[in-house]
């Protein structure tokens, strides 16, 4: 047998180890997770040449940027869902040409109309992409110490690609146009087309039941009107319309998990909750990202704005960070292979968040070099929490059901995100605008680059003054905000050492009582957990 081919376990105890054709197909599956992840930041250089083109109103400016995370929020469960129906590398394909075909459309669009509506695509296509590679990768990588390993590619690959999308929008806004940002998702789809059915395994839910099709618009009336909310938050303050729309929100998060509990095939099927670890995972995994959008909010502002670095140097020096972010969840694999707890390792993830938070909590207005680093360990703490508790999810659920396991992992870091800016972006803001002087114009109070034209337009020393006070308000917002966010993660430290202990990933058993839970068999699906439960 050669190495691009499973060996065959030598007991139904020891699973197949993946061999040089998994491993390759892990490298094309990496593809499409960086492309889908860099279209998070990608327009973030190019909107003033767009701006600048197409000439759309504030509006249509706003859903140029947010439409796309809206609609790959949206439609995640579904998709993930879905795929478990229809097959994971079906969907993944079918997602890569919509892709690729939004993204010539994006990059020639000719009103902002058309560029809106081409991203609302991408947003579709992205949301088949992601939950559809990690299943993928559940699928293929059987064996748990290698399982880790890909996921912890998987997991630097994400995080990686939100850095690198800003980065990149500002050299091809630089040297070519505008569209050229989307233009680079071409070749790399073109490629998983062509590599995909080739290497990708295909695999679905044998026994699936029927697509739970009222639980598509539910779940969608859950998601969006609370990303919504949370995420015009941190700019626009708690207006009632956002507390509003996160309300209705979770009214309807309400019906959906009545839905999911009722219905006879339900897109989420609660059977995958009493997988042991599965919910902490989930848990988890949304407070890390909480921690992580919630100091991007501060650190990209403070470059430009505090420091007064142009949006490419402040791209650049961004990428700094990145350095120790790819060691970090390898070395967590690795600790967790040689015998440590999980839930210590976990822990310890936690605690460098909070360091990195702290750090941060000690910078003021001329803290390059200590904001670089406090980001690099604030990151570098996430990633081994978000690697560890990808891992622990989908080695708790049944493999049938990995691409809804992966969706409801992707979901709960949307809502992570768009929480932890609202959170730690109000703290911000209060602090901010209570370091304003009374007597500055009102746009000074309301945001630091509102402080910052105003002051402007003041003559000589009442400007600069100005100036200095909103940066200095600034900075100790951002001090606030890292002192609660290392409070947030210390207290996520002490309850991951707490729900993880002992926690061993399970894999047939986990399987048996799901499939028996979902066939209806009530005692069949007791027994067969008290046997998971009996294993660990």
């Amino acid at each position: 047998m050669t190495n691009s081919t499973r060996t065959t376990p030598t007991s139904p105890a020891t699973p197949p180890r993946a061999g040089r054709r998994e491993w390759t197909a892990l490298g094309v599956l990496m593809l499409p997770l960086l492309l889908v992840s860099m279209d998070v930041s990608v327009l973030y250089f190019a909107i003033p040449a767009i701006g600048a083109d197409l000439e759309p109103s504030a509006t249509q400016q706003l859903w140029i940027l947010d439409i796309y995370g809206f609609v790959l929020a949206g439609l995640l469960i579904t998709m993930g869902s879905l795929g478990d129906r229809v097959g994971r590398r079906r969907l993944l394909l079918f997602g890569a040409a919509a892709f690729g075909a939004a993204s010539l459309t994006a990059a020639y669009a000719d009103s902002a109309g058309t560029l809106i509506a081409a991203r609302a695509v991408l947003g579709v296509g992205g949301a088949t992409l992601m939950p559809s590679t990690m299943a993928l990768v559940r699928t293929m990588f059987t064996d748990p110490a290698q399982r880790a390993k890909a996921i912890g590619v998987w997991s630097g690959v994400m995080t990686g690609g939100i850095a690198l999308g800003s980065v990149l929008s500002g050299v091809l806004v630089q040297y070519f146009w505008w569209g050229s940002v989307f233009l680079v998702n071409l070749p790399a789809m073109a490629l998983l087309l062509v590599l995909g059915p080739v290497l990708l395994p295909e695999s679905r839910n044998p026994a699936p039941g029927r697509f739970d099709l009222l639980g598509v618009p539910l779940s969608m009336a859950a998601v969006l009107p609370v990303v919504y909310g949370l995420k015009e938050i941190p700019s626009q303050g708690w207006h009632p319309l956002y507390v509003v729309s996160i309300t209705v929100g979770l009214l309807f998060t309400a019906l959906f998990v009545h839905r999911q509990r009722t219905a006879a095939a339900p897109m989420i099927p609660p059977a995958l909750f009493r997988g042991r670890g599965f919910a902490p995972a989930v848990v988890l995994n949304l407070v890390s990202a909480f921690a992580m959008m919630g100091s991007a909010f501060f650190t990209t502002q403070y470059l430009q704005s505090v420091l007064g670095r142009s949006a490419m140097e402040a791209a650049l020096w961004s990428l700094l960070p990145s350095v120790p972010i790819g060691m970090a969840a390898p070395l967590a694999t690795a600790l967790v292979q040689r015998g440590v707890d999980r839930a210590h390792v976990v822990a310890a993830g936690f605690a460098t968040g909070a360091a990195g938070y702290g750090m941060l909590a000690l910078a003021g207005t001329d803290s390059l070099g200590l904001v670089l680093a406090a980001c690099g360990v604030l990151a570098s703490g996430i990633v081994m929490v978000m690697s560890q508790m990808t891992d622990l999810a989908l080695g708790a659920a049944p493999v049938e059901q990995s691409g809804t396991a992966s969706s409801l992992l992707e979901t709960g870091a949307e809502f992570g995100g768009a929480l932890g800016m609202a959170v730690l972006g109000s703290i911000g803001t209060a602090v901010y605008r209570h370091g304003i002087p009374a007597g500055a114009p009102a746009p000074a109070h309301e945001t630091l680059g509102g402080a910052l034209a105003v002051a402007g337009g003041l003559p000589g020393r009442a400007g600069d003054a100005l100036a200095t006070a909103a940066r200095e308000a600034f900075t100790q917002g951002m001090r606030g905000a890292g002192v609660a966010g290392a409070v947030v993660l210390l207290l996520a430290a002490a309850g991951a050492a707490v729900t993880l202990r002992g926690i061993r990933v399970r894999e047939a058993t986990d399987a048996e009582a799901a499939d028996a839970a979902k066939a209806g068999g009530a005692a069949d699906a007791a027994e067969a957990t008290r046997v998971a439960e009996a294993a660990t």
